[in-house]
């Protein structure tokens, strides 16, 4: 099959967290299947092109609303080590910025750069004379693009193309003005309450749940969720109505990328044969955040987002009674709001030498971290599926996380005792229940080493690859051109 993927981060190029991961991930594997794949993404301020990149000749008309053109060129890159490839939509006036979404609410006008965007990457293969039989677009950056599909683009050579909209995280829905139907040179009509209205302004997810023939979101447990009124942030009602073309499918990882036996972002390396090198990864995490080189001292750390999602203002709020009751140290990288930040770099000082924060992020560094420390913190209020918590597993060090969507598919419970289980899972949104689980995995840590062990080999060894996950979407593209061909 022909897959276009348009998404507004690809791994390695252009990534905050788990969206881009997924969508480069996901491209390789297809792409290693034998399918033929193309990663559409904005050339962002940071990116420059690369000896292996070349320039598609002359420049891609943009048709949006009014009669409007506009011009951008393209740049197609190799995804590495696939046959896969990336084409980046150069137009500086939208995309020539340091940053993807821009900080602390995103540039305000975020809707009319992704608007153009999407519409750009449908423009781009018929420019390039490459009609897919997918278009596979993720999160409200690109969820118009379903809506094209059955509108302005119904008659022409994309029509026979199927729509599949991927919710990597419900919360963040795409709102604008009802004027950015013009700009997108969509139908006024769409403008209603079964169909992109919403609250007096356009939502761009619902417009995608409403026009995709298929919908898959990141993991099963969060495709449960998001059909009730708690989880649904405000659009159950359609997903419920929807719930038959929706699948949850649990994400995979890199195993190319996220291999501590392979790892070149480590100092050493270890496998389930031999965990020393883990022992030199403690170490280095020990300096490079100037904490007391003890090798018997735990550490908890945690690699996220600073945002209320991620519930990493529970683990600030425990932390001092932490280092009373304990002898552990806590780790943190991550950025986000400005005052949880500087929460973190106040409790790094005042407890120097036993917790360390770097606020930015670091790709090197969450390598470092995720093979360094002892326990993973994942405290997430919710979480569609999370990938730190597979990453930690595949890595030796148990994930201490809440049981919501992704987290309770990819985490076996300790049966202390036993030899079971990959981590540690807690219930409630709380500090005081985060503050019992990590008390639990401390003890386990200090007074049964060999429950500790097993938790390490049992991590290691579980298969979070993209394979299965892949063929689970092979199934879906083939059900969504069923449907949309009237097979």
């Amino acid at each position: 099959m022909k897959i276009l993927m348009i998404a507004a981060e690809v791994a390695p190029f252009a990534k905050t967290g788990g969206l881009g991961d997924v969508v480069g991930a996901l491209s390789k594997e297809l792409s290693t299947a034998g399918h033929d794949v193309r990663v559409v993404c904005p050339l962002y301020g940071f990116l420059q092109p690369g000896p292996s990149w070349r320039a598609f000749p002359g420049v891609v008309s943009v048709h949006l609303g009014h009669g409007r053109e506009e011009f951008c060129r393209v740049w197609q890159a190799p995804l590495p080590g696939t046959k896969a490839e990336v084409d980046f939509i150069e137009f500086s006036r939208y995309f020539g910025r340091p940053g993807i979404y821009g900080e602390n609410g995103g540039y305000l006008d975020n809707p009319e750069r992704f608007v153009f965007f999407t519409r750009a990457a449908l423009d781009w293969c018929l420019a390039s004379q490459w009609i897919p039989d997918i278009v596979h677009s993720h999160d409200w950056h690109s969820a118009l693009a379903p809506v094209y599909l059955n509108t302005v683009d119904r008659p022409g050579p994309l029509g026979r193309a199927a729509s599949v909209f991927t919710i990597h995280n419900l919360e963040h829905q795409g709102y604008s003005p009802k004027g950015i139907l013009d700009f997108a040179g969509l139908p006024a009509w769409l403008f209603s309450a079964d169909n992109l209205e919403s609250f007096g302004q356009v939502n761009f997810m619902k417009g995608g749940l409403y026009h995709a023939t298929k919908i898959t979101t990141v993991s099963r447990l969060y495709a449960q969720e998001i059909l009730t009124h708690d989880g649904g942030c405000g659009l159950h009602e359609l997903l419920r109505f929807r719930a038959g073309d929706l699948v949850g499918v649990t994400n995979g990882i890199d195993t190319g990328e996220w291999n501590p036996a392979a790892d070149p972002h480590l100092p050493a390396r270890y496998s389930t044969a031999d965990l020393s090198g883990k022992i030199a990864c403690k170490t280095m995490l020990q300096q490079r955040f100037g904490l007391h080189q003890h090798p018997a001292t735990p550490i908890f750390a945690a690699v996220a987002r600073l945002y209320l999602q991620k519930g990493l203002d529970l683990l600030a709020a425990i932390i001092p009674d932490l280092m009373k009751e304990m002898d552990a140290q806590v780790v943190i990288l991550g950025t986000g709001d400005a005052a949880l930040a500087e929460n973190f770099r106040g409790l790094a000082n005042h407890y120097a030498g036993r917790v360390g924060a770097h606020i930015g992020f670091d790709e090197r560094l969450a390598h470092l971290i995720e093979a360094g420390a002892d326990f993973f913190v994942m405290p997430s209020r919710f979480e569609p599926c999370g990938l730190n918590q597979m990453y930690s597993q595949a890595y030796g060090t148990p994930p201490i996380a809440r049981a919501t969507g992704g987290l309770v598919d990819t985490i076996e419970p300790y049966q202390e005792g036993r030899g079971l289980g990959t981590g540690f899972l807690f219930q409630e949104p709380s500090a005081r229940a985060l503050h019992q689980a990590i008390e639990r995995a401390y003890d386990t840590y200090v007074d049964r080493p060999a429950d500790l062990l097993a938790l390490r080999l049992n991590g290691m060894k579980r298969d979070f690859s993209w394979s299965g996950s892949m063929r689970q979407y092979v199934k879906i593209y083939e059900w969504a051109l069923a449907a949309r061909r009237g097979g």
